[in-house]
């Protein structure tokens, strides 16, 4: 029998800070405050930063960006997609699923290790700055 362990990648926290730190910078750059959520691959929120002029309703949508977008290694902006498609339609109302671009999951050595989201723009540009940030780090998009 093989293993019944199998384990798992994550973000280090150090990574999560750093990349949180790209990310504010990306979105200062195209003319935004944010809120910014990073969570390991179980969706668990890793590092988090809520700017001052933003409204509060940015938590929880970059919260569930970044939960959504490690969910199934896919961003965001892909499930707003899917949501036309009369067959993946009834997970609209799944109360965590964030359909809107700004999440993207993070992947090193080809592994998940976590997602990243971003709201306080238009979701065009939370997902431009989500990207700029992942690259700036060094992770795989």
């Amino acid at each position: 029998m093989k293993s019944p362990i199998i384990s798992t990648a994550t973000i280090s926290l150090e990574a999560a800070q750093e990349l949180l730190a790209e990310a504010r910078r990306a979105c200062a750059a195209r003319g935004f405050a944010a809120t910014i959520a990073i969570t390991d691959a179980g969706g668990h929120l890793r590092a988090f930063e809520r700017s001052d002029s933003v409204p509060f309703l940015t938590v929880d949508v970059a919260i569930d960006k970044a939960w959504t977008a490690a969910s199934f290694g896919m961003a965001t902006q892909q499930w707003n997609e899917y949501m036309a498609e009369p067959a993946v339609a009834p997970l609209a109302n799944h109360p965590r699923l964030m359909p809107v671009g700004g999440g993207i999951p993070i992947f090193h050595e080809g592994r998940l290790v976590g997602g990243i989201g971003i709201s306080g723009g238009t979701s065009v540009q939370d997902h431009e700055a989500a990207e700029e940030a992942l690259r700036r780090v060094g992770l795989a998009l």
